[in-house]
């Protein structure tokens, strides 16, 4: 039987070779899905509601009426009467945290008035209305109403509109109760490809939406790769992703358990490495991961995940374990040294980054603040953890009095005359001549 987890060693003549297998990332489906994906975003655009309830039926083995595609807003209050106490306050104390951080991200407009007296400004505005997709399949995700909605609503976004995959049982209440306290302004029970489709092109009850966010499965990612352009979207999301540097500061179990609760995701295509610069610290994390796994209900998926894509790195030292992780450029990055806070100014390339051993990823995954829709598959080295930023876009704003103009006017003429654009030189020298 192949090892639980494998212990590398950039020492290695072979590392490299063995270590980008357990790397290899792509945010590209098959063809067979994207081909799949783009018949059932072409059918809902052509037949809207009828299509949805087909899909519905077919893929989540639910019927419904046209009347029945919207979720009733009683249906979400009495979801958030029905939690229990412990869980309502841990929803409301979640989406306060995320409020308060998000706060911090808002832009503002601004204007100034320059030296040659041109008014120059830029105006923030957010988008009119928003999708989020919330996935279903292996789990509820309330966490993942609030991290979408959140940040639109504080953006100042007029509309959201949340779509989920429905099973027989219905949603789970937790969902349906997260929505109700961030205040989506509607919901619908429709999941997979076509519900984007549905919020890119609009159905005869669902609303077309300016861009859509949220993660999903194959068929969800390549749906949203095939509408972009046409509305904007969030990014492809791809597997979960950690690396945890440790030193042997902190107990073994700390790097065991964060490495164990992002193989557990559920995709089969996670990945957790740990770097390390003792062996001895690698074979003692790789033993409490063996005791630890033990006990966790999806123990034969999460051990699948350790094998394929799972690695304990032994590396020469903190520059070198550093480096490595700037290459892999993860979507978690936890910092289990000695010196942690000596180090997250150094590190250009990661999602969210886990100072101490105090900071794992799951305070982040729910209730910290920042956003836990992070890049993945090495896409932190370009990109950005969503934000209210991603729910706003920018306009300029130019006001020239004739001062400004005749100030300009031959740089201008100058510019457009050496690309060889007569017409703009001229749209400037007729307003020096008055319109003569």
């Amino acid at each position: 039987m192949a090892e639980l987890i494998p212990i590398l060693s950039t020492a290695e003549p072979d590392f490299e070779r063995r270590f980008a297998v357990i790397r290899q990332r792509s945010a590209v489906a098959s063809p067979a899905v994207e081909e799949q994906a783009r018949r059932i975003v072409a059918d809902v655009r052509r037949r809207g509601d009828r299509a949805l309830i087909e899909y519905t039926r077919r893929y989540d083995g639910v019927r419904l009426s046209p009347e029945e595609l919207e979720v009733d807003p009683d249906e979400m209050t009495a979801a958030t009467r029905s939690l229990r106490p412990a869980e309502l306050r841990a929803l409301k104390l979640a989406a306060r945290r995320i409020e308060a951080f998000h706060r911090r991200q808002v832009q503002r407009s601004w204007r100034y008035r320059d030296r040659a007296g041109l008014t120059l400004g830029q105006r923030v505005i957010p988008l009119r209305r928003v999708g989020v997709y919330v996935p279903g399949g292996h789990g509820s995700y309330p966490s993942s109403v609030l991290m979408n909605a959140i940040p639109a609503l504080v953006a100042g976004v007029n509309e959201v509109i949340m779509v989920s995959p429905v099973t027989a049982a219905g949603y789970s209440p937790a969902v349906l109760a997260a929505a109700d306290i961030v205040g989506v302004s509607a919901m619908f029970r429709v999941g997979g490809a076509q519900a984007v489709a549905a919020l890119a092109y609009g159905t005869e009850r669902v609303p077309a939406v300016d861009k859509i966010v949220g993660p999903g499965n194959a068929w969800v990612q390549a749906a949203k790769r095939q509408v972009y352009g046409h509305v904007d979207i969030d990014k492809i999301a791809g597997p979960s992703e950690i690396v945890v540097i440790t030193d042997g500061s902190v107990p073994p179990s700390y790097a065991a358990a964060d490495l164990l609760a992002q193989a557990e995701h559920g995709s089969g295509e996670e990945c957790a490495v740990l770097l390390t610069p003792s062996r001895a610290v690698a074979e003692a994390v790789r033993a409490a991961i063996a005791v630890q796994l033990q006990s966790l209900p999806r123990r034969a998926a999460i051990a699948r995940v350790l094998r394929r894509r799972g690695a304990l790195v032994v590396v020469r030292g903190m520059i070198e374990a550093v480096g490595l992780a700037e290459q892999i450029a993860p979507e978690h990055l936890e910092l289990l040294v000695a010196d942690a806070g000596r180090w997250p100014n150094s590190i250009r390339n990661a999602g969210a980054i886990f100072v101490g051993p105090h900071s794992c990823a799951p305070l982040g995954d729910y209730a910290a603040g920042p956003n836990h829709v992070l890049p993945t598959g090495g896409t932190a080295r370009f990109s950005s953890p969503l934000g209210v930023y991603d729910f706003v876009k920018r306009t300029s704003v130019v006001r020239a009095s004739p001062r400004a103009l005749r100030t300009l006017a031959p740089a201008i003429t100058t510019l457009a005359e050496l690309e060889g654009y007569q017409a703009h030189a001229a749209a400037v020298r007729v307003r020096l001549k008055g319109g003569r």
